[in-house]
């Protein structure tokens, strides 16, 4: 979907038809970050993930609108039923971005061309958002297509195949996909500066170096992808976490720990709802001083799976107290991983889990009925608390 939140708030508000618009975060909060730009906000140099008050010094008459994270949600939700009403090989890849496989669909609808538009038009007609289209013989070929060359063109569709990967082949090797800045630097530092150069570089030696993910990279360049698209992508989660960039710099041990005991909280309720029970804790910090930037990322292996918040917060403030550097932090984050089916577990005999079960059960039951703001700690009170305000957002911004 074209600039996607920019996009659904014109749509919400006509007024802002015209204007150049960018959704952004509330910079008291520190997410003073533009999330999305419209086309004509990206004609006056803005981008996406830069700050807010750099964005106004481009164009200082743009209109900044704060995220509605639901009703991008339900759009989205929308978007994904008129794909099915051409396939039932839909897979998301993002809240604005979707695989489609049309393989079977064609003697239904036409070739892949003609179905493209009619997805395109029947977007548009439903709500209003403008989407490009990219066609590959896989995934990977679909999605570069969109990337780089979609956009690019009248009708905003684009296929990208064997037959002109001389097109792909010619762009720096930071726009192929797989590829961020970091990855960008060690390629360029080998000499690899555009796609086609990674694609004819020896694979050999690019497994030397990385592994199985450098043959990926190989494969990649060369538009080779066995993925199929599937339903079924998010069926299995691999880990549970939770992140929030905090409202101040947190230095007072007390006040940390009543941040990491929520989100540990949070960590515990998303495995219960999902039917997950985890058994490596995972604990990181950034921190406040962006000239010489800290932090920490660190691991530990749990006895036996769990999905209570005190074994997960025990667990993830051991890691605290170990590598934190005493220092002022400006977020945190507690993942579980190694997730494993709840309803199969082995349990520890010198220890009551039927009483932790019951606890589980009744605190759920008040969520699910009441809302997250029903019960929590008397700590998030305080003034450190951050559950009350947590509530409010959906992916760190406000419904």
């Amino acid at each position: 979907m074209q600039s996607f939140y920019a996009s659904v708030e014109k749509v919400c508000d006509n007024s802002l038809k015209d204007k150049p618009v960018i959704v952004a975060g509330d910079p008291e909060r520190r997410s003073g970050i533009v999330l999305a730009a419209c086309p004509i906000a990206k004609k006056y140099g803005i981008t996406t993930a830069e700050t807010l008050g750099s964005a106004k010094l481009k164009c200082p008459h743009v209109e900044v609108v704060r995220p509605h994270m639901q009703r991008y949600i339900d759009v989205s939700i929308v978007i994904s039923r008129i794909m099915e009403q051409f396939t039932d090989l839909v897979e998301p890849f993002s809240i604005d971005e979707q695989f489609m496989d049309v393989t079977g669909s064609q003697k239904l609808f036409g070739n892949y061309y003609e179905i493209a538009k009619a997805v395109q038009k029947w977007i548009l007609n439903d709500t209003g958002i403008y989407s490009r289209i990219g066609i590959g013989p896989n995934k990977i070929l679909a999605k570069m297509a969109c990337d780089n060359f979609a956009k690019k063109n009248k009708d905003g569709i684009f296929k990208l195949d064997q037959s002109n990967m001389d097109q792909l082949w010619k762009l720096p090797v930071g726009k192929m996909f797989g590829v961020g800045s970091k990855m960008n630097r060690h390629l360029q530092g080998m000499g690899i500066y555009s796609i086609g150069g990674l694609a004819s570089f020896p694979k050999e030696l690019l497994k030397k170096k990385w592994g199985i993910n450098g043959e990926v990279l190989w494969q990649t360049a060369n538009g080779i992808d066995y993925s199929p698209v599937t339903v079924k992508t998010h069926n299995q989660q691999k880990a549970i976490g939770h992140h929030m960039t905090l409202p101040r710099d947190y230095m007072d041990i007390n006040d940390i720990k009543v941040v990491l005991l929520e989100l540990c909280t949070e960590v515990a309720r998303r495995c219960r709802a999902k039917g997950y029970m985890g058994v490596t804790v995972s604990c990181g910090i950034r921190g406040a001083d962006f000239n010489f930037p800290t932090g920490f990322h660190r691991q530990i292996t749990l006895p036996i799976p769990t999905n209570y918040d005190m074994d997960i917060f025990n667990a993830a403030f051991k890691l605290f107290l170990e590598f934190w550097d005493r220092q002022s932090i400006r977020s945190l984050g507690v993942t579980m991983s190694n997730l494993q089916p709840a309803n199969n577990y082995q349990i520890d005999l010198f220890d009551n889990y039927l009483n932790r079960e019951q606890l589980n059960v009744a605190l759920d039951t008040i969520w699910n009925k009441y809302g997250r703001t029903a019960i929590y700690r008397a700590s998030s009170l305080t003034s450190a608390g951050q559950a009350n305000e947590r509530a409010r957002k959906i992916g760190g911004h406000y419904k």
